[in-house]
């Protein structure tokens, strides 16, 4: 692995916060993930950056090295997006493209689609990032355009760079089980009755797992590991009776499982639409904002099981 800026911030981030612990709060990380990423850091540079302990996290002679040249490198990147973003946006072609990144979001098909049919003559291109922070940087530093992000119910997304966020709807995980399984013929089920389960997730970084393991707690239970694979691998495993998984329940009526609602909603999963607040000089965003919101609905009505449980629960959209 080579160390490139991503890591410069996370070593920044780290030695500002003084604990693992406060800089994957900082950083929308779990902490297991921040843990791995400067075990890999270390690894990549031969020799550890931060000494961590029960007193918190220092630097090392390496991690000060590491630093000094993060303080120098960090801003200079900053000015170096700043230039372009002004030189991408005095040009004069940029509203015959448009850049959309999508991140753990079902709906980014039917997106991209509707957009296509609703900005004649743009061009739509499309990216996959694993995380809404990349997401955002991206759309900070002129990369990207519009990005349609799914996030943990309790996320805080970064507005760094002048990003907003807009909230589309905010949806229930499901449990997606084999059409044997014994509760599949269940409504809704209790999350303490699946405790001895071997569990699949979605892969991306942000708060999710942490929220999963905090709502298996509640309910008396430590889960075991969790695995991460996308969604038509999960299916296949669930289907042959292997695992369950952790679903988006939009567009998931299919042969040989059924995703079933979590009792009390223990989880949940928000969809989100973003740009830059100057988006409007380059596109016109009430057109992309109806498009994110047609996207949902329209996933929403594909999935008869799923608008049933939201129009039994008073919350069709």
């Amino acid at each position: 692995m080579e160390i490139d800026l991503r890591h410069l911030r996370l070593v920044t981030v780290v030695a500002e916060q003084g604990s693992v612990t406060k800089a994957s709060a900082a950083l929308g990380m779990a902490q297991p993930a921040l843990s791995a990423q400067l075990n890999r850091i270390d690894q990549a540079l031969g020799g550890p950056v931060f000494v961590r302990d029960r007193h918190g996290t220092r630097t090392t002679p390496l991690g000060e090295l590491v630093l000094r040249h993060a303080r120098v490198l960090l801003p200079a990147m900053e000015a170096f997006h700043d230039d372009v973003r002004r030189h991408v946006l005095a040009r004069p072609d940029t509203a015959t493209s448009l850049r959309v990144g999508t991140v753990s979001t079902v709906l980014g098909g039917i997106f991209l689609n509707r957009l296509r049919a609703d900005l004649a003559g743009v061009t739509v291109t499309s990216f996959t990032s694993w995380s809404a922070d990349a997401a955002a940087v991206r759309l900070a530093d002129g990369t990207l355009d519009v990005a349609l992000v799914g996030a943990c119910g309790d996320a805080v997304l970064p507005t760094e760079g002048g990003v907003e966020w807009t909230r589309l709807r905010t949806d229930p995980v499901f449990v997606l089980l084999p059409e044997h399984h014994r509760l599949a013929g269940d409504d809704e089920v209790p999350l303490g009755e699946l405790a001895e389960e071997n569990w699949l997730s979605a892969p991306g970084d942000g708060c999710f797992e942490r929220c999963f393991v905090t709502a298996c707690a509640r309910s008396g239970f430590t889960p075991r590991e969790v695995s991460e694979t996308e969604r038509a691998s999960a299916v296949e495993q669930v289907k042959g009776g292997h695992a369950i998984a952790l679903v988006q329940p939009l567009l998931l009526d299919l042969p040989g499982v059924r995703a079933v609602a979590l009792e009390g909603e223990p989880l949940r999963w928000t969809q989100y639409v973003a740009w830059r607040g100057d988006a409007a000089e380059r596109f016109d965003v009430d057109v992309v904002r109806a498009a994110a919101v047609y996207a949902h609905a329209e996933a929403v009505r594909r999935t008869p099981a799923y608008e049933r449980y939201v129009i039994a629960q008073g919350s069709a959209p």
